[in-house]
């Protein structure tokens, strides 16, 4: 039985992607089909359907189903029906001969030395024939439609189950990532401790270069060695990226759609990282700050296929 769930689980506290594929075949009363169902990258959830001629109601009941098991992604459904005995005759389509006869007729007025159209190529002519209308009616038709809105919700079902399984290599790559930004903030944590205390150091020797033997009032001096150094202070910026990367773990667990929260958090991390590097006086520091933005673009990257 196709579960009915609508609070989209994620099971094991994984993360599910937004990247898939289904296929889901089926038959009923002399007809056979086939379900592709495609995922990929979506702000929201948007399906996009490719039904057969006299199915366009079907659409319709086929989101709603896709809704019961995923939150977000760009789904590309396509049905392809075949009738096991399908109607041998054919028909006239009068509607789009009569559209055609007065342009061949007029085609025939501007070029007198052109050969007439034949009979039979009036009839291989696009849309003039056309197969009987064998749509169904009533409670066949109701029993078709019952049968692939049932199908494609299997298809949705292995689609996410799909989904899943990308998503454990997809939490394997963002928790790497998440750890090699923690580590290069605690580089970054004990680089800055260093800078400052050179900073100070570096001020006073310029300082006392720059006045030679005249008297400068140390408090004076003191005060402008603070300004300096607070310029320089990143721990702010350290601590909030701490807290990111806590809160990122804590998304990777959190068995639900977190695609959205954890864009946010990139955006955080990037504009922490951001500070950093444009506060950081000592090159060492900066170029630890350039790496964290590395890592940080690479997370986003993978942050945008999270469901």
């Amino acid at each position: 039985m196709v579960p009915t769930q609508t609070d989209h689980p994620t099971a094991n506290g994984d993360l599910s992607s937004m990247t898939g594929f289904a296929r889901q075949a089926g038959q009923i009363e002399g007809f056979s089909w086939v379900w592709e169902v495609r995922s990929v990258n979506g702000r929201g959830l948007e399906l996009r359907t490719r039904l057969p001629h006299g199915f366009d109601d079907l659409e319709m009941t086929l989101k709603p189903l896709a809704a019961r098991r995923l939150s977000r992604g760009s789904l590309n459904a396509t049905l392809k029906l075949t009738e096991d005995q399908p109607a041998a005759g054919v028909r006239v389509n009068s509607s789009v001969l009569n559209q055609l006869l007065p342009v061949l007729a007029d085609i025939g007025s501007r070029l007198p030395d052109a050969v007439p159209p034949s009979p039979e190529g009036v009839l291989a002519l696009r849309g003039v024939l056309e197969p009987e209308d064998t749509s169904l009616e009533g409670d066949a038709r109701k029993r078709l439609v019952n049968a692939l809105s049932a199908s494609f919700e299997e298809a949705v079902v292995s689609l996410d189950e799909a989904r899943r399984h990308e998503g454990l290599a997809l939490t394997t790559i963002l928790s790497a990532q998440i750890d090699e930004i923690a580590a290069l903030t605690g580089e970054a944590a004990s680089q800055a401790e260093k800078a400052l205390t050179a900073l100070r150091e570096k001020l006073q020797t310029q300082v006392a270069e720059l006045v030679g033997d005249n008297t400068l009032d140390p408090d004076r001096l003191a005060q402008e060695v603070a300004l300096l150094a607070v310029k320089a202070d990143v721990r702010e910026e350290l601590d909030r990226l701490v807290a990111h990367v806590t809160a990122a773990r804590a998304l990777l667990s959190a068995g639900e759609p977190v695609g959205r929260k954890f864009d946010f958090l990139v955006q955080e991390f990037n504009r922490e990282a951001n500070t950093l590097c444009a506060k950081a006086g000592d090159m060492t520091l900066k170029r630890t700050g350039l790496s964290l933005k590395a890592v940080i673009d690479q997370l986003r990257e993978q942050v945008q296929n999270v469901e």
